[in-house]
Formats: structure tokens, C-alpha cells, sequence
């Protein structure tokens, strides 16, 4: 049985989209971090948004990132999207009512890895579909922006394990109360 795993990047007043204020604190710690989600994640689960955004980006970093970038355009991606309709870049797109797709997903082998993608991190939250949130907080404060975490979602949240880069970023491990 696999398990849902969302990496997310976050200012310390939970500003959560166009991720630029990261790049200053980014550090070998951070990509080796990240390297090991990505090794031990099976597929990528991601929304429409980060979908384009990362199949847009990817193919043309892979030169550059090594042996990361090579698993991150040749795994599985599993796609949540009533939009779009010609999958590209290892995607399949979920049928049906996501809720129930990831659902069936999660009973076979594997584990998928979601990156941003913060209102399917939202929607899967309020199902119960997340088992394990991994967070980065970095030490910047936007003052607006989207939040990762929409109005009225509530989740209990009980932490596993927790460190800080040298750059100051805050690496925070929940699973679910």
C-alpha cells in the first residue's frame, strides 16, 4: 500500500506561491532533502497548475540536475485536472472524483510525491488522503499572496520530526493526528 507525501515550501506567514523568496536559503542540505523525496517517491501526484508549470520547466533542466532531473521527467505523474486532455511528460490524468482516485492509487505499490500543487493539498487534506506532510519554512515574511493553506481547512497534525539548514530554513515532518 503506498502513502501520499506533500513537500512544500513556505514563507514563516505560510505565503506559499512563486517560491523566488526561496532561492537566497536553498542550500546543499535543502537539495539533498529533496533529492531523497524524489528517490524514494514512486510517482509525482500534482494539480493542473504545477503540472504546466513543472512540465514546462523540467525537460529543459534535466542537463543540469543530473541524475534528479533524469527521475523527475521519466516517473509516473498522476495528473488532477478537468481541463486538460492530451497527457504529456509521463502523465495520466485522474478520472473521475479525485477523492476516489487517489484513494485507489494509495492501494497499490508506491509511493507518490506531491510538490506544491496547494489546492490539491487542500482538497486531499479535507479527505483524509495526505499521510505525511513535509514542510520547509523558510525565514522570510511576503505580507501577502496565497497561502498554502486555504481558509477554513482544519487537520490535526502530529509532528515527526523536525531540523533546521544552516541557512536558517525550518524542515518540519507531520502525519496526521
Amino acid at each position: 500500500m503506498g502513502k501520499v507525501v506533500a513537500v512544500e515550501y513556505v514563507t514563516l506567514d505560510g505565503v506559499f506561491e512563486e517560491p523566488a523568496w526561496s532561492g537566497p536559503y536553498f542550500n546543499d542540505e535543502l537539495a539533498n532533502w529533496q533529492a531523497s523525496n524524489l528517490a524514494e517517491a514512486d510517482a509525482l501526484l500534482l494539480g493542473r497548475k504545477t503540472y504546466e508549470g513543472f512540465k514546462a520547466a523540467w525537460p529543459q533542466m534535466e542537463a543540469g540536475t543530473g541524475d534528479f532531473g533524469k527521475k523527475m521527467n521519466s516517473m509516473p505523474k498522476h495528473v488532477a485536472t478537468t481541463t486538460l486532455t492530451t497527457p504529456e511528460w509521463n502523465a495520466t490524468f485522474l478520472q473521475g472524483e479525485v477523492a476516489d482516485a487517489v484513494a485507489k492509487l494509495k492501494t497499490e505499490p508506491g509511493n507518490l510525491l506531491i510538490n506544491g500543487s496547494a489546492s490539491l493539498v487542500n482538497y486531499l487534506s479535507k479527505h483524509n488522503l495526505i499521510d505525511e506532510y513535509r514542510i520547509m519554512i523558510y525565514p522570510v515574511v511576503q505580507g501577502e499572496g496565497r497561502k498554502l493553506w486555504d481558509d477554513g481547512t482544519k487537520i490535526a497534525l502530529t509532528l515527526t520530526d523536525s531540523w533546521k539548514t544552516t541557512t536558517g530554513v525550518e524542515v518540519i515532518t507531520y502525519v496526521p493526528a
